[in-house]
């Protein structure tokens, strides 16, 4: 059975990169890094252009499509309202696929200065856009609310990133799903 694993943390936990290790490892899975996405619009970088109407739809066809043909997805992106998450949980039952909900967390002062430390270590203009737009009051707001979504959601399986611990914490990943 195809699956739709969202993996929700909050900013520079580690979505990224552990959905980009997934699918290396497994041949077919779709990485449906939603960033990547907004890049593909003209005007990204402009405070009046509104890429999520453009990107929302594309995600879910995406996703769609992929689950239709047997092949499992990885949403790596941060929700903090449990209607988002039930939104794709939903997508991913009607296309005959499992959903599992895995949450990356440190605690939140390190969740704040790994933010802080892609940002300075990053010449990628996302990354860049994304730090000038979230400061560290913004991003404890953004860890709060997802705390409450954790307390929320019982399926939710919370994995420990701990930084620079790729390997280990793509086992805890593994171990989750």
């Amino acid at each position: 059975m195809a699956k739709l694993v969202h993996l929700n943390g909050p900013p520079s936990i580690g979505k990224s990169t552990l959905s980009a290790l997934y699918v290396d490892r497994h041949v077919g899975a779709l990485n449906l890094n939603v960033d990547a996405l907004h890049l593909l619009v003209g005007g990204w970088q402009d405070e009046s252009t509104d890429t999520w109407q453009v990107v929302w739809p594309l995600v879910r066809a995406m996703a769609a499509t992929q689950l239709d043909g047997g092949g499992d997805v990885v949403l790596p992106h941060y929700f903090g309202r449990v209607e988002e998450i039930t939104e794709f949980e939903k997508l991913a039952r009607e296309h005959g696929a499992g959903f599992h909900e895995v949450v990356l967390l440190d605690d939140r002062a390190a969740a704040i200065e790994r933010f802080d430390r892609r940002a300075r270590d990053s010449n990628d203009p996302w990354i860049q856009y994304h730090h000038g737009r979230v400061g560290p009051e913004r991003l404890g707001r953004m860890y709060d609310d997802l705390m409450e979504v954790v307390r929320q959601r019982s399926g939710a399986v919370v994995v420990r990133s701990v930084l620079g611990a790729v390997e280990e914490t793509y086992e805890l990943l593994m171990a989750a799903l």
